[in-house]
C-alpha cells in the first residue's frame, strides 16, 4: 500500500526538535518560523509540555465520555482563566475542522435558522459545513454545496447588512486574521458591526480562532482587539502544541442538552494533559506578552524594507506580500538558509512560529530573508 498523494511535500525529513528549532535525518539544523501551520505555540519538545503528557500516559491514555473525567473540567477552568472568558462553557473535539463544524451547528441549534455567512478568501476546514463556508471551490465536492451559505466581501458593512435585511441568518463565522486567506486583519470596526447585527436578528456570532487565537496575536483570542464578545470562539492548533486537540467555547447564553453534541476522541485524558501544559506554559512564561513584543519587533523591520510590497498582522502571525519577481523566496529561505516559513498565495509568506519566539530566533530570520531579498 502507498499513500494517497494529497500533498506537495519538500523533501526534508524532520526527525526531532527542540524549542524553535528542528534537525533533519542527517542533523542538518532548520528554524521553525510556521510550527507545521500555526501548530507548535511553546516549542518543540517543551520540557513541560512532555512531562505532562508522559505522567498521564503511565496513569491512563483514554476513557470516553460517559465517565467522569475531572482533567475535562481542570482545563475549562484553566482556559476560562487565561482567556478571559471564565463564563463560557467548553465543548471538547479533535481539530479546526470539527470546532467549526460544531460550532456552526450549535448556532443552528440555538436559534432554529440555517443560512450562514461566510466571507471571501475564508478557510474553516474540510469536514461537511466548516469546507461549505470556505470559499476555495476546488476543495470543496459536489455533496458539501448548499445554498445555505450566503459569501460576502471582505470587510464590507453595507454588504452585510443587506446580507442580515433579506435572510434569515443563524450565524456569521469570521476568522479575527484569515491564515490562508494571506494574513488578512478583521477591522474592528468591522467585528463589532457583525456582534451588533448577531444581537439584533438573534443570529450567532462564530469567532473562528482556530489559527489566529490561543495568544497568537498577543491577546488571547485575535478577535478581542475589537472590544466585543463573540457568542462562540473555535479553536485548535496551537491549542495541544502538536497533539490533535480542538474545541469551541460557548455563550452561557446557549444551553447544552444531552446529545446534542458528542465526540468520541475529544477531550480524551491525553489532549487534555496536552491542552493543559500550553496554557499552563503560556501563564507561567507570559508567552502573550512575548508574541506581541517579538511579533511587533518583526513587523517593524520588515517594513523597512522596500522590496517588500506589505506586511500585515498582529503578533506572531504575520503575512509578507512580495512583487512577483519574488516569488521564489519562500524556497529560497528553506533550501539555501535552512528556515521553515508558510504561504498564502500568490505571493505571501507566512510566519507563524512558536509563541516563545526569541529575539535573536527573529534576527536570524530577518538576516536571511534580507539576504535574500538583496540576491
Amino acid at each position: 500500500m502507498k499513500l494517497f498523494d494529497v500533498y506537495p511535500i519538500n523533501n526534508i525529513n524532520i526527525t526531532r526538535g527542540q524549542g524553535s528549532l528542528v534537525y533533519d535525518a542527517q542533523d542538518t539544523e532548520y528554524l521553525d518560523m510556521y510550527g507545521g501551520h500555526a501548530v507548535i505555540s511553546i516549542g518543540h519538545t517543551h520540557p513541560h509540555y512532555v512531562k505532562r503528557l508522559e505522567d498521564q500516559l503511565h496513569k491512563l491514555g483514554f476513557y470516553s465520555n460517559s465517565i467522569e473525567i475531572p482533567i475535562q473540567k481542570e482545563l475549562a477552568q484553566k482556559l476560562g482563566k487565561v482567556s478571559g472568558k471564565e463564563d463560557y462553557q467548553l465543548f471538547l473535539c479533535n481539530s479546526g475542522a470539527e470546532a467549526n463544524e460544531n460550532a456552526l451547528k450549535l448556532a443552528s441549534f440555538y436559534n432554529g435558522k440555517k443560512k450562514v455567512i461566510a466571507f471571501s478568501k475564508s478557510f474553516h476546514g474540510r469536514t461537511s459545513l466548516a469546507v461549505a463556508v470556505t470559499d476555495n471551490p476546488k476543495i470543496v465536492a459536489p455533496i458539501n454545496e448548499t445554498d445555505n451559505v450566503i459569501f460576502l466581501p471582505w470587510a464590507d458593512e453595507a454588504a452585510l447588512e443587506e446580507a442580515f435585511k433579506n435572510n434569515e441568518i443563524s450565524s456569521v463565522i469570521i476568522e479575527g486574521i484569515q491564515g490562508v486567506g494571506g494574513i488578512q486583519v478583521a477591522p474592528e470596526g468591522f467585528l463589532q458591526k457583525i456582534r451588533s447585527l448577531c444581537d439584533q436578528y438573534n443570529a450567532v456570532f462564530i469567532a473562528d480562532s482556530v489559527q489566529c487565537g490561543y495568544g497568537r496575536t498577543g491577546k488571547f483570542f485575535s478577535h478581542d482587539f475589537a472590544g466585543v464578545d463573540a457568542d462562540i470562539y473555535s479553536m485548535a492548533k496551537g491549542m495541544g502544541n502538536g497533539f490533535p486537540v480542538g474545541g469551541i467555547i460557548i455563550s452561557p447564553k446557549i444551553q447544552p442538552a444531552y446529545g446534542m453534541l458528542g465526540t468520541t476522541f475529544g477531550g480524551n485524558h491525553l489532549a487534555c494533559a496536552a491542552g493543559l501544559a500550553v496554557l499552563e506554559t503560556i501563564e507561567q512564561d507570559n508567552l502573550l506578552q512575548n508574541a506581541a513584543e517579538v511579533g511587533s519587533y518583526l513587523i517593524k523591520e520588515l517594513n523597512k524594507l522596500e522590496q517588500v510590497k506589505e506586511v500585515r498582522g498582529r503578533g506572531l502571525m504575520i503575512g509578507i506580500e512580495l512583487p512577483e519577481e519574488l516569488a521564489h523566496a519562500r524556497k529560497e529561505l528553506l533550501n539555501k538558509h535552512h528556515i521553515f516559513t508558510g504561504e498564502a498565495k500568490p505571493n505571501v509568506i507566512r510566519l507563524l512560529p512558536a509563541l516563545n519566539l526569541t529575539k535573536a530566533h527573529a534576527d536570524r530570520f530577518l538576516e536571511a530573508f534580507v539576504n535574500v531579498l538583496n540576491q
